[in-house]
């Protein structure tokens, strides 16, 4: 038996052939952050998945996708950055990024010019945050190598 490749393991039916268990809730006392995924003409992505790990707390959640390309999990309100994993049809690797639910100084963010920047940060949105990802375009969103 042949292993396949990536590009056939990805192929016409990847929300089929990935597990979408829901895990959405990190801290089922926390705070909402829900945002859509969008691809390079703003269009949302319906059967992506985003992946969030909060390296601190070492809580990791799982959302897939909507019709809207929304996304949403409850994360802890203490919480400062978080490490994103995106999932989408097409993509022969994950790509990886932050969510900053406070704009902040650190090491990453000094490097990055303003627009670059406020690719990373969420905005408060009611008493939760809202982050949008964009994968290509204009105001795409800053991937990270791994």
């Amino acid at each position: 038996m042949r292993t396949p490749t990536p590009s056939q393991t990805v192929g016409p039916f990847y929300s089929i052939g990935l597990c979408r268990r829901a895990a959405e809730a990190l801290d089922p006392d926390g705070v909402e952050l829900a945002g859509h995924l969008l691809d390079g003409q703003g269009e949302p992505i319906r059967d992506g998945i985003v992946e969030v790990w909060d390296p601190g707390r070492r809580l990791w959640g799982r959302s897939g996708t909507d019709a809207e390309g929304r996304f949403a999990f409850l994360v802890p309100r203490e919480a400062d950055v978080l490490e994103a994993f995106v999932f989408a049809r097409g993509l022969l690797r994950h790509q990886r990024t932050r969510i900053y639910l406070r704009d902040m100084e650190d090491d990453l963010l000094r490097t990055l010019e303003p627009a670059r920047r406020a690719t990373l940060v969420a905005s408060t949105e009611g008493d939760g945050f809202r982050f949008d990802i964009r994968m290509q375009g204009d105001r795409a969103t800053v991937f990270f190598v791994h």
